[in-house]
């Protein structure tokens, strides 16, 4: 009787580490949805999604690759809802999309902003659709410092600099701008707004001199930027998953892939505290395609 009592108790201890085994599997699953499609059979349209500040491109040229090798995907959407962001990452999600290109149609479709870096990514795309309402345009570059210089001298703090190098501490919040100093940043970022207009040139077929009289930094609604060329048509996403579905060459309603998105847990929210503590740090070296707070 003990003895059967003993192999009961163990069967439940057991069944209870299988349970736990279980339940840390399906954990760890979830975590991965992420990186991964979900299934979908026969033609589809990937949609890629763009969301938020542009602070790396990692995840979402790799999703664009991923999609462009794919023969059952003939079409890309690239959902765009951001304000932009880093100058680099920018430009190689723009690589991305022309890269993808040259394989199979991607069409833009702009959610409630889609400004600077996220019009920069745009102007890659065969066809842009907006919404009339949204906010896009801000073709400029922004680069910050903050100057602490006169709030140092109340309170009676004061930096010692040693550096090699005449310009090495460059943008130092400990001291007021030197006009050398400024002009050979001004340099700096013309030749990047430059790069940025040449982008929209190319993309959407205007030239660079009528670019150039729009490429002050100011938003434009989507009607409004329809009106000047820089989008293609007014649209939902549905909208813009139609129109690639026609040009990938599929007759009625696409099937539809896209990524799988998992549920936000307390590591994501530590991940993100720390990058925001680390995007605050570097805010003002970076040069950046971004729509202004």
């Amino acid at each position: 009787m003990a003895s059967g009592k003993k192999a009961l108790f163990i069967g439940l201890i057991v069944l209870g580490l299988f349970g736990v085994a279980a339940t840390m599997a399906v954990a760890v699953l979830a975590s991965l949805g992420d990186q991964g499609p979900e299934l979908s059979y026969g033609k589809s349209v990937a949609i890629v999604e763009l969301r938020g500040v542009i602070d790396a491109s990692d995840a979402v040229v790799r999703t664009i690759n991923r999609y462009r090798d794919n023969s059952s995907v003939r079409a890309i959407v690239l959902r765009v809802d951001s304000p932009g962001g880093g100058v680099a990452a920018s430009q190689e999600i723009w690589q991305a999309v022309r890269k993808a290109r040259e394989k199979k149609p991607v069409v833009c479709s702009m959610a409630e902003v889609a400004a600077s870096g996220g019009y920069y990514v745009a102007c890659a795309c065969d066809s842009i659709v907006a919404n009339p309402g949204t906010l896009t345009g801000s073709i400029g570059v922004i680069m910050q410092f903050p100057v602490a210089e006169e709030l140092l001298k109340k309170i009676g703090l004061r930096f010692e600099v040693l550096k090699a190098g005449e310009n090495k501490d460059i943008g130092s919040p400990f001291r007021q701008m030197r006009p050398a100093e400024r002009a050979m940043l001004q340099a700096m970022l013309d030749d990047v707004h430059g790069q940025f207009i040449q982008a929209v040139s190319d993309g959407r077929g205007i030239s660079a001199d009528s670019v150039r009289l729009l490429a002050d930094g100011r938003v434009f609604s989507g009607r409004q930027a329809l009106d000047l060329r820089l989008v293609d048509t007014l649209g939902t996403l549905d909208d813009a998953i139609d129109l690639a579905a026609r040009m990938g060459g599929i007759k009625g309603r696409p099937r539809i892939t896209r990524e799988r998105r998992r549920a936000f847990n307390l590591f994501d929210l530590l991940t993100a505290a720390s990058e925001a503590a680390a995007g605050l740090d570097r805010a003002g070296t970076r040069l950046q395609y971004r729509m202004a707070p």
